[in-house]
């Protein structure tokens, strides 16, 4: 099994849908397009690079995505789809080898030809910068001689030698070990075609800023980039994909106070407000939607975030006996009772505005709805709120009371995090008669005594890189993962997750969905957290702007956007 060390870094909170579908601007296709097609949007965050083997932000992926591509891509719908490929990989039967057949069309912005010899560099350039992400070549046969998991080792390869190229329109790579999970990963940013003839070496770290070797297979392609200033990209000239769609241009400015950045969007400098990752501010979300000049200018999409209450299973009264297990039913009572005296409800409403403008109660599952293996809508019965039952569980746990004496809830200091921090106290108290102390420190000392387990009681989230379950459990919830200082910060050892999952990981489509949603569900009936809300994806969008917004984790890609005459 693989770990991912960074995942994606959705810094922001996201919201829920107000509005359906992906976009604003009136739906006719027949609609008259404005003569001057240019998007602008502001950003709080510059980019830190362009750089497909190094990215590992959500605001760079929102540009890479437009100006890179590799094999394949997610399209609007999250689904994958052939991008330089002509098709689907040939699976040996022993899903070990993988042979991929390439157009014969593609080319770079600045007219070269992409051959095999193009995918091998980059794949091999992404696993020699060994970066956040080059992770994903790992299935691939020689990768730790290329990518040491020790960083002070020194690489034994520089090329996978897994990889190989028959001729100029096919490769083939060696898997190590089954992984059917790595068609996804290779529709990530990491994976993308860059052009060998622009890159001086792989220590170089400016080419991508310069707009005359910014080369990439995408439809976009960068035309001048101002640190902390601003971004300017602009279609490529017979696109080898075809249309790039009706934009010409896109201008995005570094502003860093996003009410500046309001005021200048409702003065019409901006036609959107959220793209990469950039999400309106709560105040601004709560006028918008009290003011009817406005509201239908929100856009909100569910996006791919969960959080939840995490329970420490390694020490402490939580933790299941060792002699009996993982299924120690009173550990579980006690787990029980602090998830089912959590009134979500009012908890969304106050950590995230009225009616949950930024967040919603999770019901369904710790993987976010709008993914694979969302176990669907009020189907964890430990988000049911009874306080009564939550009351009586609470005495099977801790009979004489000492078991709930000094909890502490830790949590990496924000305001919206001691919103939920607070609420949760003040739940807790009267529901169970429980008190709580809430605890909040930097997020580095967090992240690092949750990983230690020293917590009890904790925050715990995450934002999907992509869109399968594998991401989910290879960094959260398998035992490999469960020692101190690794991702599975609860510490909790389930051997039947641990085989659903190694069998989902051999396999393909919808049988490895099945068995991760297995997995999923025996980690609900391990009582392994209690979910608290499902983020999502917020937009201020002017309703001249057609097609604009995203999905659960990405933003809608450039060429499915347009101008409307206004």
């Amino acid at each position: 099994m693989k770990h991912r060390r960074i995942a994606l870094a959705l810094a922001v909170p996201a919201l829920i849908a107000t509005a359906c579908g992906g976009g604003g601007g009136a739906s006719s296709s027949t609609a008259a397009l404005a003569p001057n097609q240019v998007l602008r949007f502001p950003l709080v965050d510059d980019i830190k690079t362009l750089d497909p083997g190094h990215v590992s932000t959500a605001v760079d992926i929102a540009f890479v995505q437009n100006v890179f591509g590799g094999l394949y891509k997610f399209d609007d719908s999250l689904k994958e789809v052939p991008y330089i490929a002509t098709g689907m990989p040939d699976i040996s039967s022993d899903g070990l080898t993988y042979t991929f057949k390439l157009r014969q069309d593609v080319k770079f912005s600045n007219g070269d030809p992409v051959t095999s010899k193009d995918v091998l560099y980059s794949w091999n350039r992404a696993a020699r910068l060994n970066d956040s992400y080059g992770i994903v070549m790992q299935p691939v046969d020689g990768y730790t001689a290329v990518a040491p998991s020790d960083p002070k080792a020194t690489p034994t390869a520089t090329t996978l030698s897994g990889l190989s190229a028959p001729d100029q329109y096919t490769v083939k790579a060696k898997l190590s070990a089954p992984a059917g999970y790595w068609i996804t990963e290779l529709a990530l940013w990491t994976t993308s075609v860059v052009d060998q003839k622009v890159i001086p070496s792989d220590t170089d770290k400016t080419w991508w800023g310069n707009p005359a070797t910014a080369v990439g297979t995408g439809p976009y392609k960068l035309t001048a980039y101002v640190p902390k200033d601003h971004l300017s990209f602009t279609n490529v000239a017979n696109w080898w994909g075809g249309s790039t769609g009706h934009l010409t241009d896109i201008e995005a400015s570094v502003l860093a106070d996003q009410s500046s950045q309001v005021t200048k969007y409702k003065n019409g400098g901006f036609d959107m407000v959220g793209p990469a990752d950039q999400y309106p501010p709560l105040d601004a979300v709560r006028n918008f939607q009290k003011d009817p000049s406005v509201s239908n200018q929100l856009v909100n999409i569910p996006g791919g975030r969960t959080t939840w209450v995490g329970f420490n299973f390694k020490t402490g009264p939580f933790a299941p006996d060792p002699a009996v297990g993982v299924d120690d039913p009173i550990a579980k009572a006690g787990r029980r009772a602090f998830s089912e005296a959590i009134d979500r409800t009012q908890l969304t409403n106050v950590a995230c505005g009225p009616g949950g403008i930024t967040c919603k109660p999770a019901t369904g599952g710790v993987i976010s709805k709008g993914l694979q293996s969302y176990l669907g809508d009020k189907t964890d019965p430990l988000t049911v709120f009874d306080a009564t039952k939550a009351k009586a569980d609470l005495q099977t746990w801790d009979p004489t009371g000492s078991k709930r004496q000094g909890l502490q809830y830790w949590y990496n200091a924000s305001s919206s995090n001691k919103l939920f921090a607070d609420n949760l106290q003040s739940q807790w108290q009267t529901n169970l008669g429980v008190k709580v102390d809430t605890q909040s420190t930097d997020f580095p000392t967090f992240l690092t005594a949750r990983q230690d387990k020293k917590y009890i009681l904790f925050r715990d989230s995450w934002g999907a890189d992509y869109d399968n379950p594998q991401d989910w459990f290879d960094n959260l919830f398998i035992c490999s993962q469960a020692a101190t200082g690794l991702g599975n910060n609860d510490g909790i050892c389930d051997q039947r997750i641990d085989t659903a999952v190694v069998k989902a990981e051999k396999e393909t489509g919808s049988q490895s969905i099945s068995d991760f949603t297995t997995a999923a569900k025996q980690l609900r009936d391990d009582v392994a957290y209690a979910d608290l809300s499902y983020g999502a994806n917020q937009y201020f969008i002017k309703p001249y702007v057609q097609g604009g917004g995203g999905n659960a984790l990405y933003d809608n890609s450039w060429t499915g956007i347009s101008i409307l005459a206004h």
